[in-house]
């Protein structure tokens, strides 16, 4: 019965794969001396090029050159969602440091 509602369906049993996320350079040493400092800069650095590049795209656009304008959108909609996942993770670490300092010792 469920073969007959995944052939109507047209549904196949193959894995759905993950979108690809950019990965970090794994640091040398665990526990280095400013790892965290580094990883969230390089962070940072990476929501500021995606806007940088987002804002670069919509005034070419705007100034008439050759800028198409699903390539705009799909530029701004990078950069915004990249903004988002870095809120999220920002959220996430800032939950955890909340609930590390609610422990007792």
């Amino acid at each position: 019965m469920a073969n007959i509602m995944q052939q109507v369906m047209g549904l196949n049993s193959s894995p759905i794969q993950a979108p690809s996320l950019p990965a970090f350079d794994a640091p040398s040493k665990a526990g280095a001396p400013g790892e965290f400092q580094d990883i969230f800069k390089e962070a940072v650095g990476r929501v500021e090029s995606s806007r940088i590049e987002s804002d670069q795209s919509v005034n070419r656009f705007l100034a008439g050159e050759n800028e198409e304008i699903h390539n705009v959108v799909l530029t701004a909609q990078r950069a915004e969602l990249t903004f988002e996942a870095f809120l999220q993770v920002r959220n996430k670490v800032v939950n955890a440091y909340q609930e590390i300092m609610r422990m007792q010792m």
